[in-house]
């Protein structure tokens, strides 16, 4: 039977509040009481946490940097979504991404990444780690099987990618990049970011999921976190108290934010499937139409089959497309028009909000990317990057866009 990410969020989506509320309560504090003073020793050795709630009434939760029960339920949430044993949510998307990067590699370790993920992954990756902790990292393109098998070394730790490379909608192989990865005793991480609900990449192998929770999952574009999703073992051990990254670095969740996310995340399906809708629907226009766009529910898009391969069954193929303009100033005269003109969206960074937002990738989330690696990552300096909403209808958001196209002669 297929993974159904619905079924399993509502298995454990059955909360109540301090009073019986349908909804959980905030727990708001700093740090907590135990009954028993041998229970603290207990908790700092690892020995006991948040799992052993229901067996025991004598304290299990520490300190608000170690485990909140807001944020740890939330976690709970989220781990059902990607049908994961645990995950931990936390203040960032990139401080998720580093968490699970740094408790995998040390001094000396590699890194195989893809060439086409988001900038501020890039820099962590390219910039940061090999200053600060001796981390170097091969980027590549990761539909390259052979390519990322050559680039393994004995120091390899971690294959990373995302599902839908940003921008440039380039579809991993989660299936055959697991079984490459493991055959070095190397663990997958994916950012599944783009694609919540329709991909499972721990389903298909991966070892570590990652999320940037202010996109799709938030869906508001008010609120900045991040989540980091894998088995029971691997989330102890980034809150290990000696030697966890995200325990030690500290980029904790607050337990308002975590509440305000756990109401969004159960019609998280129903938004995920109206942005497939509307940019399928986009999609095959502007195909028909002759502009050039990247969108994986195209059949001529390179990997059309094997994301089909990979999708849970009735969420679509995302609501990111991508079309290439020709020049960074066309893409800049079109999200111009098309925001203080028609009114269609918004001219900003970021995605999976529930208005259309708009970007010149090149210029704006890849722009830590040198020209070079903008080449070859297949980014170029007309791809304007669309993140569609679900405001307005259909009709009059497509008549829009395309007044758009036709008044910077994309379009006759």
């Amino acid at each position: 039977m297929s993974f159904n990410p619905i079924e399993s969020l509502a298995k454990v989506r059955h909360e109540f509040g301090e009073h019986g509320g349908v909804n959980m309560s905030i727990e708001a504090s700093t740090t907590f009481t135990v009954l028993n003073a041998a229970t603290m020793p207990d908790i700092f050795q690892g020995l006991r946490g948040p799992e052993d709630q229901q067996k025991s009434a004598e304290g299990c939760y520490l300190y608000g940097r170690h485990f909140n029960p807001t944020v740890y339920v939330l976690g709970r949430y989220v781990a059902a979504i990607e049908g994961t044993e645990a995950a931990y949510c936390t203040a960032s998307s990139m401080s998720a991404i580093a968490g699970a990067i740094m408790q995998h590699c040390g001094p000396g370790d590699h890194v195989v990444a893809s060439d086409t993920i988001y900038g501020g992954t890039v820099a962590l990756l390219k910039e940061f780690l090999p200053v600060k902790a001796g981390v170097a990292t091969t980027f590549l393109n990761i539909a390259d099987l052979d390519a990322v098998r050559r680039a393994i070394t004995p120091r390899t730790k971690i294959v990373y990618c995302e599902t839908l490379a940003n921008p440039t909608m380039v579809v991993a192989d989660l299936r055959e990049l697991a079984k490459i990865a493991h055959a070095a005793g190397a663990s997958l991480v994916v950012d599944n970011t783009f694609t919540p609900m329709m991909v499972s990449p721990c389903m298909l192998g991966a070892d570590v999921v990652v999320h940037s929770m202010t996109k799709f999952m938030g869906g508001g574009s008010d609120i900045i976190a991040g989540a980091v999703c894998g088995t029971k073992a691997f989330v102890s051990s980034l809150m290990d108290t000696h030697t966890g990254a995200l325990m030690l670095l500290g980029p904790t969740m607050d337990p308002r934010v975590a509440f305000e996310l756990s109401l969004r995340l159960p019609h998280l399906p129903l938004r995920i499937k109206e942005h497939s809708r509307r940019a399928q629907f986009f999609a095959e226009r502007l195909s028909e139409r002759g502009v050039p766009v990247s969108y994986p529910g195209l059949p001529d898009h390179p990997q059309h089959k094997l994301l089909s391969s990979m999708l849970n069954e009735g969420f679509g193929y995302g609501g990111m497309l991508a079309i290439d303009v020709g020049t960074k100033e066309r893409a800049f005269r079109l999200m111009e028009y098309l925001q203080n003109e028609q009114r269609f969206g918004f001219l900003a960074v970021s995605l999976g909000y529930f208005d259309t937002l708009m970007s010149c990738s090149a210029s704006s989330t890849s722009s830590e990317m040198s020209d070079e690696d903008l080449r070859a990552a297949g980014i170029a300096p007309g791809l304007v990057r669309v993140s569609l909403g679900y405001t307005g209808t259909l009709e009059q958001r497509w008549a829009q866009f395309e007044a758009g196209l036709k008044h910077v002669g994309v379009l006759k």
